[in-house]
């Protein structure tokens, strides 16, 4: 085992000193050593419940002949972070995380990793680091939070609070309403309820096998979600006596199941990042073309909430990710998993679904995937938009720009009534080294969707989306303004075509003119030159390769 190089010989005696330190027992030191990353904190709605979980788990290691260490890792709510400052640390602390799990993980020599998370950039970060190291993993996410109510009618965070800010500028809602959205649209613990990237993440972790069945779709406040922290528990030992390294899970197959298990769900566009992220790590040769491949294959089969009706509770009582991937059954490849069991023995057992909720082959929700690549003269390298999430008369659009040097002089635009139909909204420098941190224009987007203008407006951003962003929002644009990207030389009055079923994005400049403006106009300086954020904007790569370090 990897931990006898801390608990075996003569000369790990001071080890083996410090170990009964912490108050194991003797039997504990013939066991292998299991660390379960937990990223509990009281500030994320998330993990507040996380407490419990890893009881749970601690429980089903030691059941199963484990010794289990609790180490704690960073979280950040994208929600909270959402539209300050504070959101630039969120991409980045993806990174920060990977090198947690790494460094803990290495020190203490751990056989084998539970990772406990649940929200958008610490399922990927932890996953980045276990594949790192390549040891046996287990994801337990801790579950989606419920829906709220109003009366009968049901609540979520981006309908009801972020796209609530702009029908309340508008004049569409009493401020007695906007007090009762605010204190009852998130009523329990638990990562956000529709189709956002933290629920994203967690259904492509099962898809690809690295959780148990039904673990993405167990709400957190569900006794259910403890059994199955209880399992993985008991399961990691086994994988550690079996051999079965992260790796061994995460292929190039396992990724493509993800991805198709994305494009049936109509899933976060954050997740094009984090997959090619975890595939880097896995050392997997996964590019944008794979999305762009399996999209147009893949039919949008579930209607989820924020575009969409239907919350994470509803999937679960649906049939939860077996049942998606069963429909997609023939194009799902048949690989091992962490449960023990192939991902057809699970699939083959699920015998009933809600075809209102999972849509079937013949009759999907679209007829492709939910994410598109586009390309042109704005993104020679790419750019992304959640496409199940577009209105059809907005798939093909060309309008006039209007260009913002960050997220803020946007959203102020926005709420003054200065964005107008037929409009292009270009918000650039919030790209992976520019911004830093590429935040998540969530913020602008929802005021957008609530002053009733996604019909008529279009986004465009070298910045990223959040799974709760609705509308012609395109965003990951690479190369990004502060590397020279054309979304640098956009000017106010460009006209920008957009025609997302032929994955096109173009600004009408010849060549000659945009070489014109490259000679002419400077790009910014620098945010960021000091710190975490300093160091992160100089060594991240862009957002075409998923924005991981060089």
């Amino acid at each position: 085992m990897r931990s006898d190089r801390i608990k075996k010989g003569l000369e790990r005696m001071p080890n083996r000193a410090l170990l009964y330190a912490t108050g194991l027992h003797a039997s504990h030191m013939d066991r292998p050593f299991i660390g379960i990353a937990s990223s509990f904190t009281d500030a994320v709605p998330g993990h507040t419940g996380m407490r419990t979980l890893e009881r749970f788990i601690e429980r089903g290691i030691e059941n199963a002949g484990g010794t289990p260490f609790i180490f704690g890792v960073p979280a950040l709510c994208d929600g909270i972070a959402m539209g300050h400052s504070g959101m630039r640390y969120s991409l980045p602390s993806r990174e920060l995380i990977a090198d947690v799990i790494e460094s803990v993980t290495a020190a203490n020599a751990f056989d084998g990793l539970i990772l406990l998370t649940n929200c958008d950039k610490i399922t990927p970060g932890m996953m980045m680091g276990a594949l790192r190291l390549n040891v046996p993993t287990i994801v337990v996410t801790a579950g989606p939070m419920m829906a709220g109510h109003q009366g009968k009618r049901r609540l979520n965070l981006i309908t009801d609070t972020f796209e609530a800010v702009g029908k309340f500028k508008k004049g569409e809602m009493s401020e007695e309403e906007r007090q009762v959205l605010e204190c009852e649209a998130c009523p329990s613990c638990g990562s956000c309820q529709g189709m956002y990237t933290a629920n994203t993440m967690a259904c492509l972790s099962e898809a690809m096998g690295l959780s148990l069945p039904y673990c993405a779709s167990t709400m957190a406040v569900l006794t259910q979600k403890q059994r199955i922290a209880y399992e993985s528990g008991q399961r990691i030992v086994s994988l550690v006596k079996e051999d079965v390294k992260a790796r061994d899970i995460v292929t190039f197959k396992a990724l493509e199941n993800a991805i198709r298990a994305d494009m049936a769900l109509g899933g976060s566009s954050n997740t094009v990042l984090h997959l090619m992220a975890i595939a880097h790590e896995a050392e997997v040769p996964l590019t944008l073309k794979d999305f762009d491949r399996l999209s147009k294959a893949t039919p949008h089969l579930c209607s989820m909430n924020p575009a969409g009706k239907w919350y994470m509770e509803d999937l679960h009582h649906a049939g939860g990710i077996p049942a998606v991937m069963r429909i997609l059954k023939d194009s799902v490849h048949d690989l091992p998993t962490v449960s023990g069991r192939s991902v057809h023995q699970i699939i083959d057992k699920v015998r009933q679904y809600d075809p209102e909720v999972i849509q079937s082959l013949a009759a999907p929700v679209h007829a492709e995937g939910g994410i598109a690549v586009l390309y042109g003269n704005i993104a020679p390298e790419g750019a992304i938009v959640k496409q199940s999430g577009v209105e059809p008369e907005m798939m093909v659009f060309t309008g006039t720009a209007k260009v913002f040097d960050g997220e803020e002089a946007a959203m102020a635009a926005i709420l003054a009534g200065k964005i107008v139909k037929g409009d292009v909204v270009v918000i650039r420098y919030e790209g992976p080294s520019g911004g830093p941190g590429m935040r998540e224009m969530l913020s602008p987007t929802a005021a957008i969707v609530g002053m009733g203008l996604h019909k008529h407006v279009a986004l465009i951003t070298d910045g990223r989306f959040s799974g709760g962003t609705r509308g012609p929002c395109i965003g990951h644009i690479s190369p990004e303004a502060a590397a020279g990207g054309v979304i640098a030389y956009i000017n106010d009055g460009d006209k920008i075509e957009i025609n997302i079923p032929e994955n096109s994005i173009n600004v009408k400049l010849t060549d000659q003119e945009i070489a014109g403006r490259k000679k002419t106009q400077v790009l910014l300086a620098p945010k960021e030159k000091t710190g975490y954020l300093g160091r992160y904007a100089r060594l991240v790569t862009s957002a075409s390769t998923g924005a991981v370090f060089q």
